[in-house]
């Protein structure tokens, strides 16, 4: 079974073109015009996949994002498993909850303490959490660094989950894109709690830090707490799991170490809806 994790749903049901494009431009060399982008494209990319974890774009901010997701899973068929999002700060947050997983029935929540603004440990963060744990939903959080110039940075701080692992041992948290760039940190945090997991989305195209990162949960044998995610559109599964193949060409003739390609595929293959306690 493979699963991508972590995937961006297009606002724009129908192909659309920009009359001033706003590229997004995380990825070097690679900008995207993220207005341009349509369902359809998502549902071609996840091609390669069997299923797939979508969610929108806003982080809380615009709730009909919520309801395109729904109805792109309802659409699509039953490859796609819709997650919510949710902002913690907003007064009718837990009710956004209760209401995606009751009429829109979503499966999970992704959350962006930097992008809103919001402290990991906060009371109103721990409101959401508890529901979550109430509800069955895991949580993807994006962690590490964010291209926007007022995100604040010490709420993507990967380590700041641990204070929510602990008082939510039964909450399924899954930390993005290894929390880089303070990766080891976050294959410590994943090492000690057995319930938080790391995605390796939008990582390969900066191949030292790649390589170095799986190097290191590997000697920390932590590569069964590594999920396969994309990042779509930023990067798709196919170049994804292509990269992950072709990590040990960076030390080709040299003695530094391999990665296990028997724990590369097992990456590719992992069940992670079942990991999750997802139901189809």
């Amino acid at each position: 079974m493979i699963v991508d994790v972590h995937t961006h749903l297009p606002r724009n049901r129908q192909p659309a073109k920009s009359e001033k494009p706003k590229y997004y431009t995380a990825r070097p060399g690679h900008p995207i015009d993220m207005d341009a982008l349509c369902w359809d494209d998502h549902y071609k990319a996840m091609r390669n996949v069997d299923r797939a974890i979508v969610f929108g774009l806003s982080f809380g901010r615009d709730k009909h994002e919520n309801d395109n997701v729904a109805e792109y899973v309802r659409m699509y068929g039953g490859k796609f498993i819709g997650f919510l999002t949710v902002d913690p700060n907003g007064e009718d947050a837990l009710e956004e909850v209760e209401r995606c997983v009751n009429e829109l029935k979503l499966k999970g929540i992704k959350l962006g303490p930097a992008y809103q603004n919001f402290h990991p440990y906060s009371e109103r963060a721990c409101a959401i959490y508890s529901k979550a744990v109430d509800l069955g939903l895991p949580i993807i959080f994006h962690m590490g660094a964010t291209p926007g110039k007022y995100d604040p940075m010490e709420y993507s701080y990967p380590l700041i989950l641990e204070k929510v692992a602990i008082a939510f041992p039964d909450l399924k948290m899954v930390v993005a894109h290894m929390g880089h760039p303070w990766i080891p940190d976050t294959i410590i945090l994943i090492r000690k709690h057995p319930n938080v997991y790391a995605d390796i989305s939008a990582l390969f195209y900066r191949p030292w830090q790649f390589y170095n990162a799986l190097v290191l949960a590997n000697e920390y044998d932590q590569m069964h707490k590594l999920l396969l995610g994309s990042d779509w559109p930023v990067t798709t599964p196919e170049e994804t799991i292509n990269n992950l193949r072709r990590i040990n060409l960076i030390v080709e003739g040299t003695n530094l170490p391999r990665i296990p390609e028997r724990k590369i595929e097992e990456i590719i293959n992992r069940d992670a809806l079942e990991i999750l306690g997802i139901s189809p």
